[in-house]
């Protein structure tokens, strides 16, 4: 077990940098950017747009890789490897939650939780509790294109749950969505953040700040102090 894990971190970002090139222009995306999160702990990531947010969350994820840093999960080396190995921790470790969408459109709610299983290969929650727990009881058959805004925010949190994550990232996870359906969500990951899981949300929603147990801004890829 490392020092982290012994501390009660199950997600660390040390001295992340990340920058974009286009023809002769280089962005700089991430500016040495650092932060843990406890098990049982819910971080904020707040700031304007283009501050870093969206690209933090998906090096955090392992979906991008930082030019400098590095992420551990669960004590485990996330940055710096080979997308497979980057895709298994994905599958075992970390829920995901994006603006874009978690759901595949061709596929019904039951078989996109399903397919999140197969992704974790191990024992998960069935996809009726799943959906259950997100206020979506008897919609497993329902595809993507026929629920309603608030429905599809529940469902893509389902999906984010199917692998019974270690850590939970949501990117926006409240977005417009109406006060009733944001307080379902903001309920359902506080309880995910009781259960033991380690959750961090970008957000620009105040009541999404509200909830967190703590926040750090950033700004121009850098964190304020």
């Amino acid at each position: 077990m490392s020092p982290a894990e012994r501390e009660g971190d199950v997600l660390t970002a040390r001295d992340l940098y990340r920058f974009y090139r286009a023809g002769e222009e280089e962005t700089l995306a991430l500016r040495g950017v650092s932060l843990r999160v406890r098990r049982g702990e819910t971080l904020a990531v707040t700031g304007p747009s283009g501050s870093g947010k969206s690209t933090l969350l998906a090096c955090l994820a392992g979906l991008d890789e930082p030019e400098g840093g590095v992420v551990h999960v669960a004590g485990e080396r996330l940055s710096h490897r080979p997308e497979a190995d980057r895709a298994r921790i994905r599958a075992r470790r970390i829920g995901i939650l994006l603006q874009s969408g978690n759901l595949l459109a061709h596929l019904d709610l039951r078989a996109n939780i399903r397919l999140a299983h197969t992704a974790a290969r191990t024992p998960r929650p069935t996809p009726s509790a799943l959906l259950d727990q997100v206020g979506l009881h008897g919609r497993g058959a329902a595809l993507p294109r026929e629920l309603a805004g608030g429905e599809l925010a529940r469902a893509g949190l389902a999906v984010a749950l199917a692998n019974d994550p270690d850590v939970l990232l949501a990117d926006e996870p409240t977005g417009e969505l109406d006060g009733t359906t944001e307080q379902r969500i903001l309920e359902l990951l506080r309880e995910r953040a009781h259960n033991g899981a380690a959750v961090l949300l970008v957000t620009h929603s105040a009541e999404v700040v509200r909830i967190a147990d703590r926040v750090i801004a950033l700004r121009d890829g850098r964190s304020l102090p």
